[in-house]
C-alpha cells in the first residue's frame, strides 16, 4: 500500500467553508477498511487501546470539521508551530510548518481521540477554493501521527523515536496527492496553461510549418494528432519575443466551477482513485480526437500513459531553462541582501516512436541546488558533485521536465539603493542609484528593465526629476522608470543609472490612524473586553486582522500590504536571456537519444524577475533574522 498512490476521496470547499464538489473512490475505500480491520485485530496487545476511523465523512461533516480546525488553528492553514493557543491533539501542537499543508480533521468534536482522526489531507488553496485530497496510507501511519499530536515535547527532536519528517518520507502517496490537488486547482480556476518553450527566431521551414500546423490543429500534414502546445519565438540578439502560438487546450478563464468538466477529468486522469495521467492537455486531446488504428504502437513497445499518441513529422528536441529571480535589497550593513532563484526546465520532444532521452545536467555544484523535483517520465540514475544525470521518456507537447530552487551564482543583476524622505507632509525627495548587469558577460542580455515606485495611499500631483538613462512616467498612485526599453537590450557591459527627483502628493486625508499594534491590541479601551473574549475563543486570526484593516484602511491598501505603515519600496522588473543565473545548463552535444535518430537539439534560457524589491534605505523595512546555532 505504501508503494503506490491511491486517493480515497477529495473535496473542494469555497470561501464560505461549504463543500461545492466531492468525489469518493469506493475501490480504494474498500482497501482502507480491510487494512483497518487487520490493524485493529493485530493491536490486541497494544497497551494503548484505540481504533482508527474506518469510514469517510459526509460533506456536511467534512465542512464542519474544516470550520472547526480553522477556528482552532487560527486560519485555514493554521499556525504551523506550537503557540500559546495550540491545543494538545491539534496540528500546530506537532510544531512543524508542514502541518500548514498536510492537515488533519477531527470528525467528532465531543470525543477528540485517535479513533476519529482523518489524516493526512493535502491542502491546496487556489483562488477562492480550498482543495483537500485524502490519499491512502496505512492505519499505523495515522496512529503514529496521532501520537505526535499528543507528545509533550515539540518539534523534530533529534533523539525522538517518532518524527513527522521520518513519517512523511515513508508516505510517497502524499506527493501524488499534492499533484492531484494542483491539477484540480488549475482546472477549477481556469488556469490551465502549457509551459513555454522558446525557439530561435528563424527556424527551418519544416520546423515552422510543423509548429503552425500542430498549433491550429491540422493533423494530416506533419503529425498524427494536434497535441501541440504554445511555442514562443525569441531572437538571440536580445530582441523582443515574437509572440506565442495559441495552444490547443481551451482556456476557460474566470468562471463558475464546471463540475461536469471536473468529473470528466477525474474519471479519465485517475480512474478508480489511482492517478495515471494528470495532464489536462492529454485528457482534452483524447476526448476531442479519440484513437484510430494508426495510433496503435508496435507490440514490442510499452506506451506510457503520458504519451497517448505517437508523434509523426520532422524531429527535433527543444529545451528552455526558465528562472525567476527573487530579491530583497536593503543596502544596509545590519541586514544582508536576500537573493534566490526558482527555476524549471521546459521541454518539447518532437520525436517519433517511444525514444529515451538522456543528458548530464551541468552546474549542479556551483548553483547550490536546494530543492529538486522531476516529471514522472524521468529517471535519475546517476548523481555526483557536479553532474546530475537524467533520463526520460518524453510525452507529447510542452512539459516541465524538472523544477528546482537554487542560489544566484552571478550576483544581483540590478544592484544599488533607493532612498525616499518626506521633506514635508505632501512632498517627498527620492534618489535611485543602480548598477545594471555588473559582472554579467555576453551572451547574457537584459532585454528590458523597469522600476516602479508604488504609492497606494497617496495621489500623485506632480513629479520632478530627470534620470541619467531611460524615461519616466507616472499615474495617480505610482511612478514608473523605464531604464532599458524593449528592443534596446544591454549585453556585454554594465551601466550605472541614477534618478534624483521629488514627488508631490495631494493633501493627506485619513479618518483615523492605524498601526499593526492597534490592529492586534485594539484601537480603544472599549474593544479590550471583546478582544480578550476573541482570544479566549481562539477566533480566526487572519479574519480578525482583515476585518480590522477593512475598517481602518482604504481598500486599495490591502493590495499593497508593504505600504500599510512606513514601509515603502520600489519594485524592479526585468528579463534576461542567453543563459541562466544559477549556473544550471544543458550541453546540446551531450544529449543522447535512443534509438539513435538525427534530431537537432536547441537550448534557450531566460530569467525574469519575481518579487525583486528595493527597500527604502531611509525608512523602516521588514527582514528575517537568521537563527543562531
Amino acid at each position: 500500500m505504501a508503494g503506490d498512490c491511491s486517493i480515497r476521496a477529495l473535496w473542494i470547499l469555497n470561501n464560505l467553508d461549504a463543500v461545492v464538489f466531492s468525489r469518493r473512490f469506493p475501490v480504494v475505500e474498500k482497501r482502507w477498511r480491510a487494512a483497518c480491520h487487520s490493524e485493529n485485530e493485530s493491536s490486541g496487545d497494544d497497551p494503548v487501546k484505540y481504533n482508527v476511523f474506518s469510514s469517510l465523512p459526509s460533506d456536511l461533516e467534512l465542512a464542519a470539521a474544516f470550520a472547526d480546525r480553522k477556528t482552532r488553528e487560527g486560519s485555514v492553514r493554521g499556525f504551523g508551530i506550537r503557540v500559546s493557543q495550540s491545543k494538545e491533539g491539534s496540528d500546530s501542537w506537532v510544531d512543524d510548518p508542514i502541518t500548514r499543508h498536510i492537515v488533519g480533521f477531527y470528525l467528532n468534536r465531543e470525543e477528540e481521540g485517535e479513533n476519529n482522526l482523518l489524516w493526512p489531507l493535502a491542502l491546496h488553496i487556489k483562488g477562492p477554493y480550498c482543495i483537500l485530497i485524502l490519499p491512502l496510507v496505512e492505519p499505523k501511519h495515522v496512529k503514529a501521527y496521532a501520537r505526535l499530536c499528543k507528545r509533550s515535547d515539540c518539534g523534530n527532536a533529534v533523539m525522538a523515536d517518532e518524527k513527522l519528517s521520518s513519517l512523511l518520507l515513508d508516505l510517497p502517496s502524499i506527493t501524488g496527492a499534492f499533484m492531484v490537488a494542483y491539477a484540480i486547482g488549475e482546472i477549477v480556476t481556469g488556469d490551465v496553461a502549457e509551459p513555454e518553450v522558446v525557439v530561435s527566431q528563424s527556424p527551418s521551414v519544416g520546423g515552422l510549418l510543423d509548429s503552425l500546423t500542430g498549433s491550429i490543429g491540422i493533423s494530416g500534414i506533419s503529425r498524427a494528432k494536434p497535441i501541440a502546445a504554445p511555442v514562443a519565438s525569441s531572437a538571440p540578439s536580445g530582441a523582443a519575443a515574437v509572440g506565442a502560438l495559441a495552444p490547443d487546450v481551451p482556456k476557460s478563464g474566470s468562471r463558475l466551477l464546471d463540475k461536469d468538466a471536473l468529473r470528466s477529468f477525474i474519471s479519465s486522469a485517475m480512474p478508480f482513485g489511482t492517478p495515471l495521467d494528470l495532464s489536462y492537455s492529454n485528457i482534452f486531446s483524447i476526448k476531442a480526437n479519440g484513437f484510430s488504428s494508426l495510433d496503435i504502437p508496435p507490440q514490442d513497445l510499452k506506451q506510457p500513459a503520458w504519451k497517448p499518441y505517437l508523434y509523426k513529422g520532422k524531429q527535433r528536441l527543444l529545451f528552455t531553462i526558465h528562472e525567476t529571480l527573487h530579491a530583497a535589497m536593503y543596502d544596509r550593513d545590519e541586514i544582508p541582501d536576500s537573493l534566490s532563484v526558482s527555476g524549471q526546465i521546459n521541454c518539447r520532444a518532437e520525436l517519433e516512436g517511444l525514444p529515451d532521452v538522456s543528458f548530464p545536467l551541468k552546474g549542479v555544484s556551483t548553483s547550490k541546488i536546494e530543492v529538486l523535483s522531476f516529471h514522472p517520465c524521468s529517471q535519475v540514475p546517476e548523481q555526483n558533485v557536479d553532474k546530475q544525470a537524467l533520463m526520460f521518456s518524453p510525452p507529447l507537447g510542452n512539459f516541465v521536465l524538472m523544477r528546482y530552487q537554487a542560489t544566484c551564482s552571478l550576483g544581483p543583476p540590478v544592484k544599488g539603493f533607493y532612498q525616499l524622505s518626506m521633506v514635508s507632509e505632501d512632498e517627498g525627495a527620492f534618489l535611485f542609484k543602480l548598477h545594471l548587469m555588473q559582472g554579467y558577460k555576453s551572451p547574457l542580455t537584459m532585454e528590458f528593465c523597469n522600476v516602479t515606485m508604488p504609492f497606494p495611499r497617496r495621489k500623485i500631483l506632480s513629479l520632478d526629476g530627470t534620470p541619467s538613462a531611460g524615461t519616466v512616467s507616472n499615474t495617480e498612485h505610482s511612478v514608473e522608470w523605464k531604464i532599458i526599453t524593449s528592443g534596446r537590450g544591454l549585453s556585454g557591459k554594465s551601466i550605472e543609472a541614477t534618478f534624483p527627483g521629488t514627488v508631490r502628493f495631494s493633501p493627506w486625508q485619513t479618518p483615523r490612524s492605524t498601526s499593526f499594534r492597534s490592529v492586534l491590541e485594539g484601537t480603544t479601551d472599549d474593544d479590550s473586553d471583546n478582544e480578550i473574549e476573541n482570544t479566549n475563543n481562539m477566533v480566526n486570526t487572519e479574519e480578525f486582522l482583515m476585518e480590522k484593516m477593512n475598517e481602518d484602511l482604504p481598500p486599495v491598501d490591502l493590495e499593497e500590504p508593504f505600504s500599510w505603515l512606513a514601509y515603502n519600496y520600489a519594485k524592479v522588473s526585468f528579463k534576461i536571456v542567453g543563459a541562466s543565473v544559477s549556473g544550471i545548463s544543458i550541453d546540446p552535444k551531450s544529449v543522447s537519444i535512443y534509438p539513435t535518430v538525427k534530431a537537432p537539439v536547441e537550448l534557450s534560457s531566460q530569467v525574469t524577475s519575481g518579487d525583486y524589491i528595493l527597500w527604502n534605505t531611509l525608512g523602516k523595512c521588514p527582514s528575517a533574522v537568521n537563527a543562531k546555532v
